[in-house]
């Protein structure tokens, strides 16, 4: 039989080294805690080797003896040198000056605790450290932030200033120039912060102050200010391109003149503010608004008369091309040419083309059948006023009104002036009947009115008179019928006017025809009928109030017995008429005009000396009362 030996019996020594391993581990850690127990022993109460505070070794030293020892060798808070610097500008202080104080016992302590807090395992994670290559801690200061504050404050005071816009501005005709300034500002607070990391450091240095820069919108306005220069420079000259004879101009204004409209404004070019040196655009608008009034010559359209034999259209008056000056445009071109130094520039003129032409015809226009004609009657008028009916008539003879289009009467009329043609008359003003120029001209609206009534289309703006006027109520006899009260239109442009839309999709034309003899006035409407028909009633007058006695005035221009109406008695009446528009049959729309009139006092001037004026104003037949 084979035997088979343990592998230890071969290694008879294996046991006794494990042995000897595990009795030299067992006397190592009883030395290293040996040691260890030792050296706690031995700097109970003192400070660890290798711990410094700021370079000053307290190796061995009671917290007392550190203490006495920092104080003796750390003279940084009143020795130490903090710079401040803003560009050449420098300022040193100590760091005692900017409110640093040291506190030796309280660093001394702070010293003693390194490597005794924190556990068992990090105190002598510590004392090792401290054995072996050096702790240098802190020092322990106090930091019045307040006494920094106010050190700083003083800085700003020389570092801070405000920002300022670059500025130009005219003295006379002089141009002044002030360049803008960086805005600059000492951040204190924030510059606190970077001081307080160099005192801990208990090392001389320089602290950066923290100042915040703002750029001004506009730092420099030099170049403004001789482009300013030259528009000055020399008088400024507008002309009219393409004068022909009669036109107005050149005009000139002098450097006065453009002294008083230069103006600068700002204005924002992207993300950055320019500044733009040019005339005031308002300032430029009423210099040439009246060079506008002078120059501006409106087309007008041809004028025609419908032929009631042909159908056709036979032309009046030619169409002409108007021009506008454009005010807008002629502003700006007066600015550029001035910052390019020219001093001469044409104001822009544009052509208006007429609507109509001369060449058109009434199937292009929609002009082919009379679709209203109106007659109104004014016997016993004045010859003046009869030339005021006439020279208003004429106004709007072979005038046409273009679809959609809200005519005027009152800018169709335009001036009523004795230059154009019109005298004094009897009108309605301030309460009473007394002359002025045009007296009459209502016969032409109240004509207008009725035929607009009669032919269907809306009225815009309507005014009735004062005073029911007995002209606007007479009838081809000459008689007054109430049906037509209500019925009358006033215009005194540009206060009171009549307007009204043709709405259709035809071209209106109007002629108008005056009967002097005849004591009447023709409107007539010519266009395409659309279906219209017209049906309207009356409330006739009613809520009469009878008119107040006469008035008796002495009138030292007149003779004895001679007596002379100035004013007529009316009664005051409400009318109501209401219009009904109808369409192929159908209701376009229905619309009402209501009228109020005031009772009118009559009255009579008579000569001095005359003897009961009543009486004698029944003898004349004046002044009398209306039937009621």
């Amino acid at each position: 039989m084979t035997s088979i030996s343990h592998p230890y019996q071969k290694l008879p020594l294996f046991p006794q080294f494990v042995a000897a391993l595990m009795s030299g581990a067992a006397l190592f850690l009883a030395l290293l805690l040996a040691w260890t127990l030792g050296y706690q022993l031995v700097y109970a109460g003192r400070i660890f080797p290798g711990v410094s505070v700021a370079g000053v070794d307290l190796s061995g030293l009671t917290r007392d003896e550190a203490a006495l020892k920092l104080n003796q060798t750390l003279s940084y808070p009143l020795t130490g040198k903090v710079l401040f610097r803003d560009g050449e500008k420098a300022w040193v202080a100590s760091p005692a000056e900017l409110g640093m104080v040291f506190d030796p016992s309280s660093t001394a302590a702070t010293a003693f605790q390194l490597g005794r807090s924190g556990g068992l395992f990090v105190s002598l994670s510590g004392q090792a450290r401290a054995l072996g290559g050096g702790i240098d801690i802190p020092p322990v200061i106090l930091f019045d932030q307040r006494v920094a504050y106010q050190y700083l404050s003083q800085i700003a005071a020389q570092v801070d200033q405000p920002v300022t816009e670059a500025s130009l501005h005219l003295e006379g005709a002089n141009v002044v120039a002030s360049p803008g300034q960086v805005g600059r500002e000492l951040k204190i607070d924030a510059t606190l912060i970077y001081l307080g990391a160099q005192l801990q450091s208990f090392t001389d240095g320089e602290v950066s102050l923290v100042i915040q820069e703002v750029q001004p919108q506009i730092l420099d306005v030099s170049a403004q200010a001789d482009t300013a220069r030259q528009v000055l420079s020399q008088p400024l000259t507008v002309t009219i391109p393409n004068s022909g004879e009669g036109d107005p101009g050149p005009y000139v204004y002098d450097t006065q003149v453009l002294a008083g409209l230069l103006g600068v404004q700002r204005v924002q070019n992207g993300s950055q503010t320019q500044v733009q040196v040019a005339l005031n655009a308002e300032g430029l608008r009423s210099l040439l608004s009246p060079i506008k009034t002078q120059l501006d010559r409106p087309a007008s359209n041809a004028k025609f008369i419908f032929n009631d034999e042909t159908k056709q259209l036979d032309l009046m008056e030619d169409s002409k091309i108007g021009r506008v000056m454009d005010l807008d445009a002629s502003i700006a071109a007066i600015n550029d040419a001035l910052l390019r130094g020219e001093h001469s520039v044409p104001l822009v003129i544009v052509e208006d083309q007429p609507k109509v032409s001369g060449s058109a015809t009434g199937q292009e226009l929609g002009i082919t059948e009379l679709i209203s004609s109106e007659t109104s009657y004014f016997y016993g008028s004045s010859e003046e006023r009869i030339q005021n009916i006439q020279a208003a008539a004429a106004r709007f003879h072979g005038i046409m009104v273009a679809p959609g289009e809200t005519f005027s009467m009152g800018e169709a009329m335009g001036d009523v002036s004795l230059e154009n043609g019109f005298a004094e008359a009897l009108i309605i003003f301030g309460g009473r009947t007394i002359k002025g120029v045009g007296g009459g001209v209502c016969q032409v609206s109240t004509t207008l009115f009725r035929t607009v009534f009669n032919a269907g289309f809306p009225v815009v703006e309507r005014y009735s008179h004062a005073y029911r006027v007995s002209y606007y109520e007479m009838t081809a006899s000459g008689a007054v019928d109430n049906r037509l009260a209500g019925l009358d239109a006033t215009v005194y442009f540009p206060l009171v006017d009549f307007k009204f839309k043709n709405d259709s999709p035809y071209w209106i034309l109007m002629e108008t025809y005056v009967n002097a003899p005849g004591r009447s006035l023709t409107w007539k409407f010519y266009s395409t009928n659309d279906g219209r028909s017209v049906s309207w009633d009356t409330t006739g007058p009613i809520n009469i109030v009878p008119a107040p006695p006469p008035l008796f005035e002495e009138n030292p221009d007149l003779k004895k017995n001679e007596m002379k109406p100035v004013d007529y008695a009316a009664n005051g009446a409400d009318v109501t008429v209401t219009r009904t528009v109808y369409q192929n049959g159908a209701v376009l729309f229905q619309d009402q005009f209501i009228t109020h009139y005031e009772p009118w006092q009559a009255i009579c001037q008579y000569g001095p000396d005359s003897k009961k004026p009543e009486k004698l104003a029944a003898e004349k037949n004046l002044c009398r009362s209306p039937s009621t």
